[in-house]
């Protein structure tokens, strides 16, 4: 694999938590080091850290205190 691709993995402990976990990733850097930004994205997605997993998250959790507040308002009721 290429020494800047390596470094760069190497920088972000989640893309190397990823490569670990993923091992094709390695094989396919190393014959085609300029997937990286796929690289990247298929690890944002693998820890589900892209927007759309962000604000679905935070939907969920919206929707979790709207039913405790509910159900603290029966019971005081």
């Amino acid at each position: 694999m290429r020494k800047e691709v390596m470094q760069y993995i190497q920088a972000k402990a989640m893309l190397k938590n990823f490569i670990r976990e993923q091992p094709r990733w390695y094989r396919t850097l190393s014959r085609f080091p300029n997937e990286l930004q796929s690289f990247e994205l298929a690890a944002l997605h693998y820890y589900e850290q892209t927007i759309p997993h962000k604000v679905e998250k935070i939907v969920n959790s919206l929707q979790m205190a709207s039913l405790m507040l509910h159900m603290l308002q029966e019971m005081r009721d």
